[in-house]
């Protein structure tokens, strides 16, 4: 009999002793993609995009990576492939490490005829890498993007699009960084931006 209350005396303490190498609830460490958005990231829209390989996506999967996102439409004959071209260039100053895990966002203002097909020729024709996502998206969900970003664009009468000329740097929470409007310079401090993104806590 004393035997066996010795052995649960050693079997409580034992128990005791597990328990209390067991970390609170409290201060668990909670993975990032579960830790609530900031108020000021865009990923809190919730909007679904189709890419180009046919895959539903919303912004949040680029969740902890840099992102450099711009608007467009492919059959753009102008302003667009030098947003795209400066996007490359802003790709290229970039150490490699860096450059190869941001993410390189196009979201087509050409609700019609910018399908995931549209946009898949339209990556193989720029030659544009796996780090290259291009989306398509309902009317909603350009808009609202749109708005988000502060990006203006307007369907013409020949089917062209009239639109700001925006490049935005997102954080690795999706927060607005840097902008870079217009068409000519400002890679330089896009690229600064990036870096100071991918090391910021």
């Amino acid at each position: 009999m004393i035997y066996l209350r010795l052995i649960l005396c050693l079997a409580g303490l034992f128990a005791i002793s597990a328990r209390a190498e067991e970390p609170a609830a409290c201060c668990a460490e909670t993975p990032a993609e579960e830790t609530p958005l900031t108020p000021r990231s865009l990923y809190q829209l919730g909007a679904t995009f189709t890419n180009d390989r046919g895959e539903a996506i919303t912004l949040a999967q680029f969740r902890g990576r840099p992102v450099v996102l711009t608007m467009f439409f492919a059959s753009c004959g102008y302003a667009c492939p030098l947003l795209v071209s400066d996007m490359t260039r802003i790709q290229d100053a970039l150490p490699p490490d860096l450059g190869d895990t941001t993410a390189y966002v196009l979201v087509s203002f050409d609700t019609k005829r910018d399908t995931p097909a549209a946009l898949a020729r339209y990556r193989a024709d720029r030659e544009l890498g796996p780090q290259w996502h291009l989306l398509h998206g309902d009317d909603d969900a350009v808009s609202e993007l749109a708005a988000l970003l502060g990006v203006k664009y307007r369907l013409e009468a020949n089917g062209m699009f009239a639109h700001s000329n925006l490049i935005t740097v997102l954080n690795r929470e999706g927060e607005i960084v840097h902008r870079r409007n217009g068409l000519q310079g400002g890679l330089e401090a896009a690229a600064q931006a990036l870096t100071a993104a991918s090391t910021a806590p």
